[in-house]
């Protein structure tokens, strides 16, 4: 098949899997999208949050993979030989926040791979002693790892909060690796020189967690209350997002791994300089400072009840230079995106190839 009927296929099975998928629902809509030149950015009214009888409960199948210091966990759907989309999650959430997302994808038939990332769900180390790390190069050199034990060329990516930073680097480090990008909330690369810089008093307030986890306390209190600590995390960054307990105590085992509150520590001390990373990842943290710009097409999403820290898109619309759409998803939709509004968040990967 040429890659132009195949584009049309793909293109045509996209809109019949969002029909389906929306159809339950009684939705006629999902989000438009303006070019980023464009003097506003595009909205659209968000999926109904936890409608009943329109929430998948698990992924078609999870499997394991040795790739780089990890032995991976990781969801598959769609069909084997699809373009490939990789979904990436972000703290603290997990593979679940894709879980209506990939069903979508793979209707319109991409192989989607949803990982969990080091520290989450049945993601371990193949060595005790491979440092916990939670850097931002090192997770992102994770996910490349991964694409070469699956023998994944290239791919779509996309990704929320540390997810999208993965996505990000991945992007701009390996853009030969990248055919196109959805991310929530933009450009989130970082630099801990860049994180010196003190914010103003009210967005220093959205960081508490941060501070609190630089304290031995804070170590503490998260390991002996990782269950309550996550579901009072997923209340503040999604005020709007009235999810049940089935919903939380499907994706709380994740949190039991036991790495987690190790990375999660490592990434949050580690972005104020009060830890250390590896020197093999050195080099790329070097680029990675400084800010380098996306040239793969990208569209980013917001929702508009987003109640963790998040930069405006204007502050970051220039930092993509290929093709580029941003994306307001308005119906109280606060920071886990592709969970809160999957319908949505599967269109922008549908898009994406076509900007």
């Amino acid at each position: 098949m040429s890659d132009a009927l195949d584009q049309k296929r793909r293109k045509f099975m996209g809109a019949a899997a969002l029909g389906v998928a929306l159809a339950p629902l009684g939705l006629a809509t999902l989000a438009s999208a303006r070019p980023a030149a464009a003097a506003r950015p595009s909205s659209g009214a968000a999926d109904t949050p936890g409608a009943p009888g329109t929430s998948a409960t698990s992924f078609r199948a999870i499997k394991q993979v040795k790739a780089g210091v990890l032995d991976i966990g990781y969801a598959e759907d769609g069909p084997a030989k699809g373009p490939v989309v990789i979904l990436v999650h972000g703290w603290p959430y997990d593979i679940y926040s894709f879980v209506d997302v990939a069903p979508i994808l793979a209707a319109a038939g991409y192989r989607v791979i949803v990982p969990y990332l080091r520290g989450y769900g049945s993601t371990t180390f193949l060595s005790a002693d491979t440092p916990r790390n939670g850097q931002q190069a090192a997770i992102a050199s994770d996910i490349i790892a991964l694409m070469d034990a699956l023998k994944i060329k290239k791919a779509i990516l996309a990704g929320f909060d540390w997810g999208a930073r993965t996505v990000n680097i991945m992007a701009a480090l390996w853009p030969e690796r990248c055919k196109a990008m959805v991310s929530v909330s933009g450009y989130l690369i970082g630099s801990q020189e860049g994180n010196k810089k003190p914010l103003p008093p009210k967005a220093e307030l959205q960081w508490w967690y941060q501070y609190y986890f630089t304290t031995e306390r804070g170590r503490d209190g998260y390991a002996q209350h990782t269950h309550d600590f996550v579901h009072l995390i997923w209340e503040q960054a999604s005020p709007q997002w009235h999810f049940d307990d089935a919903t939380f105590e499907r994706s709380a085992p994740a949190f039991t791994n036991p790495d987690h509150v190790a990375i999660t520590i490592h990434n949050y001390r580690w972005r104020l300089g009060l830890a250390e990373g590896e020197a093999k990842y050195d080099a790329l943290e070097a680029k990675l400072a400084t800010f380098p710009t996306i040239g793969v097409p990208t569209i980013t999403m917001e929702g508009d009840a987003n109640g963790a820290p998040h930069p405006d898109p204007a502050n970051y619309a220039k930092k993509f230079t290929g093709k580029y759409e941003h994306r307001l998803i308005t119906g109280g939709i606060g920071h886990n995106l592709p969970q809160e509004a999957p319908q949505a968040f599967a269109k922008a990967i549908i898009d994406v190839e076509k900007l």
